[in-house]
């Protein structure tokens, strides 16, 4: 497995090369999911040795390597998704400010979480103990705080997004000044999509003046 993750991870990274890169929500929570998905999965390189995966499936070690992957990967892939798309499905922009600092609160509180999980876990802290050892108290504290940072942040995407379908501004056909087909409809776009037939005669990638009428 970890060659072909180490692949995309190089794949998706190499995507930004040379590349204008908005610092909007959407790609705020698509760098949160690199930076996710490489930590739990450079902490997997060692699973596969006997010894190691024998002794370490037995210790807290083994929660934030399965977490980091798949719901730190998981959940900022889908949030990122979401408020790309919502523009479009809903015809509604969301507040930019609130929705960046739940990006921010969801990758430090989800770090603040699991980050610990993986010290106590090395210490030597088995999993599943109601009872832990004094030693690993500050650790556990943490983890309990960034838990309620981690909750805070998932649910405020729930309220400014409920909010903005009755009162954000309108997004118009193509907010991100994107230059894909789908963002030359109207947001949301009706069932038939486009009135005439839309003629493609630039590459899908190329922006430039040519783009403009579109954004």
């Amino acid at each position: 497995m970890a060659v072909p993750s180490a692949i995309k991870v190089f794949n998706w990274t190499a995507t930004l090369y040379r590349g204008s890169v908005s610092w909007q929500t959407p790609m705020l929570y698509a760098i949160g999911f690199l930076g996710l998905f490489t930590i739990g999965g450079l902490t997997g390189l060692s699973w596969p040795l006997r010894r190691w995966t024998f002794t370490s499936r037995r210790r807290t070690s083994w929660w934030p390597h399965f977490h980091y992957i798949m719901v730190g990967g998981a959940i900022m892939g889908y949030l990122g998704g979401l408020h790309y798309w919502w523009p479009k499905m809903t015809g509604r922009m969301y507040p930019e400010g609130w929705a960046k600092a739940a990006a921010l609160l969801v990758f430090f509180g989800f770090n603040l979480t699991f980050f610990p999980q993986f010290v106590v876990g090395y210490a030597g802290m088995p999993r599943r103990y109601a009872t832990y050892d004094e030693k690993y108290q500050v650790w556990n504290v943490m983890s309990s705080a960034g838990a309620s940072i981690l909750g805070f942040g998932y649910l405020l995407p729930f309220g400014y997004l409920l909010w903005s379908l009755r009162y954000a501004k309108a997004a118009g056909p193509n907010p991100w000044g994107a230059t894909g087909l789908e963002w030359r409809t109207p947001s949301p776009p009706p069932p038939h999509n486009f009135d005439v037939t839309p003629i493609v005669t630039l590459p899908p990638y190329v922006y430039s003046k040519e783009q403009a009428e579109y954004v």
